[in-house]
């Protein structure tokens, strides 16, 4: 069983050393994942700021989608109950993240206008942490796949045993 308390914290820690919000969720579970974490980095590396500071998809859930498709998703082209099922999974996380936040739109969630922002991140000092919650954000997106990842396990098991 994974500590959820433990994975939120490990994800804003992550996030406190200058990882992205996605970057530091999908890291948050690198060792339970089937890629190398170079590699994962790489590939959550996109989806900070919304998407590239575009304000769109909060990176934190792009990380809680690509680290649940790496545990849980489909390979080829899945039709009926296995795509539908994972989609289902994914819409679950989705609800629990805004019943928490509200949203899942990285602007709504800082109160941005529409439209993308200038591509230059803002600088990370002690002034941008007081003013912005992606830190939290990060943390309860992580709390929120360890807690799925448990009932999921906890799910599989039961199925087991019936």
């Amino acid at each position: 069983m994974l500590d959820p308390q433990e994975r939120r914290e490990k994800a804003m820690a992550i996030f406190s050393e200058g990882y992205n919000c996605s970057q530091s969720v999908v890291k948050a579970f690198a060792d339970l994942l089937p890629i190398e974490e170079e590699s994962l980095l790489r590939l959550a590396s996109s989806f900070g700021g919304g998407m590239g500071r575009l304000r769109e998809v909060c990176g934190s859930v792009s990380g809680m989608f690509m680290a649940a498709g790496l545990l849980q998703g489909y390979a080829g082209p899945a039709k009926g109950p296995v795509k539908n099922r994972h989609y289902a999974n994914i819409q679950h996380l989705a609800q629990k993240f805004k019943e928490l936040h509200g949203s899942i739109v990285c602007r709504e969630l800082l109160h941005k206008p529409p439209g993308p922002e200038a591509p230059q991140a803002e600088e990370r000092t002690p002034e941008y942490y007081k003013k912005r919650p992606c830190r939290e954000i990060v943390g309860s997106a992580a709390f929120i796949l360890a807690q799925y990842l448990n009932e999921s396990e906890a799910a599989a098991k039961t199925e087991d045993i019936e």
